[in-house]
């Protein structure tokens, strides 16, 4: 497994890295077998592990800390703080109050006293990046975090916390954790540059794009939406929609292009994302030891300059077929209040 620096930290990191995320109540819920399939991640090479505090409320934090007892020291560790961990509102977000608290639990749950990349999962309008860049910098000078980094930052918030970092002598995120698919390609125009620009490790997730490559959908009948993630997020499924029929199309066209480059369509999806030059390394999620197998055979696919150009003509640089894969909405296109001037009342209204 190849190897490449998290961001000029001087960390080296494989080119895959393991996510979490289907380990526990959302996924895998047998603790054994997702203990060796981790095993057998860093068996093959893999040092870098990613997980959250969310994922599956803690118990994907419980599994890969029983996976590292007596292996900790061979492991690039990654969680994150953010989204909800409970019905308090308080228990949220990126406020000092929260980040502080939350850490202690993730190290608890990991079975470590440190983590090595503390990623802040989401943005949060409500809290001033200053505030949240302070916790982050406090937690490193205690010896509990190694580095911190952004988790689906629009460009513009990677650039204002860069620019905070400098201002206020803050330690500053080292990497960023976009979506990023051959049928997800936005971040290609503005977040992947800012990146570079800042010497930022970027660590991609979502190369299947939710599974649409991953060979099992080929039309529209093979799109289940009774279960599953398709049932939760039908508008990212739907083939009736039109962004979805769009991304149906692609899949069927990618398929073609590679079988004709003697790869399965994951192993090309993949390729794809680590043929990037901003990415250091590419998540791979997988549910089984079967899976995992399978994406692990195709970590030294390469993309010929054909290949990529291909690619390119199926879905152009810069494109999300389906907009809601970019998985964030900023606030102003969220929130209809803040698009909308509130009528005038009283005296001199019309």
């Amino acid at each position: 497994m190849k190897r490449r620096i998290l961001g000029g930290t001087g960390i080296s990191v494989s080119e895959y890295a393991l996510g979490a995320m289907m380990f526990g109540s959302w996924a895998n819920q047998d603790h054994d077998d997702s203990v060796r399939i981790i095993h057998r991640a860093l068996d093959a090479g893999i040092n870098f592990v990613d997980t959250a505090d969310v994922y599956s409320s803690g118990e994907s934090e419980d599994i890969v800390g029983k996976a590292l007892k007596g292996r900790r020291e061979e492991v690039v560790l990654a969680t994150k703080v953010h989204s909800s961990m409970g019905p308090d509102e308080n228990h949220s977000g990126n406020s000092r109050r929260w980040i502080v608290r939350e850490i202690e639990n993730s190290l608890r749950r990991l079975g470590t006293d440190y983590i090595d990349l503390y990623q802040i999962h989401r943005p949060d309008p409500t809290t001033d990046i200053d505030e949240t860049l302070a916790a982050l910098s406090d937690l490193v000078r205690a010896g509990k975090v190694r580095a911190v980094g952004s988790s689906t930052f629009p460009a513009e918030q990677i650039v204002e916390a860069q620019w905070a970092s400098e201002r206020r002598g803050h330690v500053r995120f080292r990497s960023e954790q976009p979506p990023y698919s051959i049928l997800a390609r936005s971040v290609e125009a503005a977040v992947l540059p800012t990146a570079q620009k800042y010497g930022m490790g970027v660590l991609t997730w979502g190369p299947l794009s939710a599974g649409w490559l991953s060979g099992r959908y080929t039309k529209a009948s093979d799109i289940d939406l009774t279960g599953g993630r398709a049932a939760i997020e039908k508008h990212k499924f739907d083939p009736s929609l039109p962004e979805n029929a769009r991304k149906l199309e692609a899949v069927s066209e990618l398929a073609e292009l590679a079988s004709d480059a003697g790869l399965s369509l994951p192993h090309l999806a993949i390729a794809f994302v680590r043929s990037h030059p901003a990415i250091t390394s590419v998540i791979i999620g997988p549910r089984t030891m079967e899976q995992l197998e399978d994406l692990l055979a195709g970590a030294d696919a390469e993309l010929s300059e054909d290949v990529l150009d291909r690619i390119d003509e199926i879905v152009p640089p810069g494109t999300d077929l389906n907009r809601a894969d970019s998985y964030y909405v900023p606030p102003a296109l969220a929130d209809k209040a803040r698009r909308r001037r509130r009528p005038e009342t009283g005296a001199g209204a019309a």
